[in-house]
C-alpha cells in the first residue's frame, strides 16, 4: 500500500514540478498544444524481400511529396505528439498514407529530436499490391535559431525537418522538408 501511495503523490507533483518551467528555450510555452503543418520530399526503397518484392526478383521503389499534420504536447525540456501523413508517390508507388505517435526532446534554442511510430498504408502501381504495416523513425528538426536565423524569423515557428523511416524494418524512406509549427 505504502508503495501505492508513494508512486500516487509522484504522480501528483508530476505536473507542478514540469510547470516550473514555464518557457521553452526559444521563449515560447514550455506547456499546451502546439500544432503544425509540413511539406516533405524524399524516396522510398523497399527490400527485395519484402511484401512488394516482384516475381522477378525487382523490388518496389519512388519518389514521395507527402504533407503532414499533427501536434505536439511539450512537457517542459520533452515532448509527446501526433502526426498524421499523405504522400503521393511516383515510379512503383501511387500514394502512402499514415498516423504515428511522436516522442522526442527539445535541443537547442529551437530545435527537436524525436523518434515516432505508427501505421502506414502503402497503395503499389503495376504489379505492386496495396499493403499495410508498422512503420518507425527518427528524426531531426532544426529551428531559425539554431541555424543563425533568430533575428530575421523570431519564434515564427519554420523548423527544417530531416528525418528516416523505415516499414516493417523491411525498407529506407528518408525525407527532408519544412515544417511550420504555430
Amino acid at each position: 500500500m505504502k508503495k501505492f501511495l508513494l508512486a500516487a503523490a509522484a504522480i501528483a507533483l508530476l505536473p507542478s514540478a514540469a510547470m516550473a518551467q514555464e518557457t521553452a528555450p526559444d521563449g515560447t510555452d514550455a506547456f499546451g498544444l502546439e500544432p503544425y503543418v509540413g511539406v516533405l520530399g524524399g524516396y522510398h526503397s523497399f527490400d527485395r524481400d519484402s511484401e512488394f518484392g516482384s516475381p522477378r526478383g525487382g523490388k518496389m521503389n519512388g519518389g514521395l511529396v507527402s504533407g503532414v499534420a499533427g501536434v505536439n504536447i511539450p512537457l517542459g525540456p520533452v515532448f509527446v505528439g501526433a502526426e498524421g501523413n499523405a504522400t503521393k508517390g511516383f515510379n512503383d508507388i501511387d500514394w502512402e498514407y499514415g498516423v504515428r505517435g511522436r516522442v522526442g526532446a527539445r535541443a537547442g534554442e529551437s530545435g527537436m529530436i524525436f523518434a515516432s511510430a505508427g501505421y502506414q498504408w502503402v497503395n503499389g502501381r503495376r504489379a505492386y499490391s496495396d499493403q499495410k504495416d508498422w512503420i518507425y523513425g527518427l528524426g531531426v528538426e532544426v529551428g531559425p535559431k539554431d541555424i543563425g536565423l533568430g533575428g530575421v524569423t523570431g519564434n515564427s515557428g519554420i523548423r527544417l525537418r530531416l528525418q528516416a523511416e523505415t516499414y516493417d524494418f523491411d525498407s529506407i524512406r528518408p525525407m527532408a522538408g519544412v515544417i511550420f509549427h504555430f
